[in-house]
């Protein structure tokens, strides 16, 4: 197979091509954005809770280990990313670490309202992304997050509005977020395992514009297609409200199941 320019102006892909990083399907018009691609203006509200250890340590896959007892969700606008446009997200997270080889956030749960966005990150990062609508409002003097999913408000929080200024190094009183470590599990057509591995990935070029902090609430509502309910909310503990711009860039494999380890 070669290339060979078509009358769409597009080119058809050699087999080289196919088989290189970065491919994605359909090829005349492909999904999966190549890295590195950039996200800017991103509303961020950070709402962090203390929760059972019980239920944190359930939900990571082992060898990993818990690094405490708190949990955070962050729900994002994001408003100018390349390549997938405007849309919501929300991602659950939970301290962890890979003794002597890694240390950051796991998600058990993620939600977006991007189609694009739920391929890549289940496909590249081996993110457990579904389909919902997180969304930030600004209602007077609260700022509200929402996740809604089947149209149950799964997460609801809040914060007051813009009242304690905080900087950047303050988003992170619990555990590093910024690296996050995720299963990626992927079968062959047969059946077969073909991906067994937790990945790790880290924000680049991160530019924090401004950041404020404040107390906050936090309620979570069952569902059985995200249930994030099994992360109770024993103690609400801080929420950030923040605006960046970072780059999303390839990660590294830091644990391979089926080759014995990393």
């Amino acid at each position: 197979m070669s290339g060979r320019p078509t009358r769409f102006g597009l080119t058809r892909p050699t087999e080289t091509e196919i088989a290189a990083g970065g491919f994605s399907t359909p090829w005349d018009a492909p999904m999966i954005p190549p890295f590195p691609f950039r996200f800017r203006n991103a509303e961020i509200l950070t709402l962090y809770w203390r929760t059972d250890p019980d239920a944190i340590a359930f939900l990571l896959p082992p060898p990993l280990e818990p690094l405490g007892d708190v949990a955070c969700v962050h729900i994002y606008r994001m408003n100018d990313p390349d390549w997938l446009g405007p849309y919501g997200e929300a991602n659950v997270m939970v301290g962890a670490r890979l003794p002597g080889v890694a240390e950051g956030a796991f998600s058990p749960w993620l939600v977006l309202s991007s189609d694009a966005g739920v391929a890549h990150g289940r496909e590249i990062h081996g993110q457990p992304k579904k389909l919902g609508t997180p969304a930030i409002e600004m209602r007077g003097d609260l700022i509200v997050g929402t996740v809604e999913r089947n149209g149950i408000d799964v997460i609801t929080g809040t914060m007051p509005y813009k009242q304690q200024p905080a900087e950047a190094a303050d988003l992170k009183p619990f555990f590093d977020f910024g690296t996050n470590i995720n299963l990626k599990a992927v079968d062959h057509i047969d059946g077969r395992p073909a991906i067994r591995q937790l990945t790790s990935r880290a924000l680049t070029d991160v530019t924090v514009h401004e950041a404020w902090s404040g107390p906050c609430t936090v309620d979570l509502r069952g569902n059985a297609q995200l249930p994030v309910s099994r992360l109770p909310v024993l103690e609400p503990l801080r929420a950030f409200f923040w605006r960046a711009d970072f780059t999303l860039v390839a990660g590294e494999i830091i644990h391979d199941y089926l080759e014995g380890g990393a």
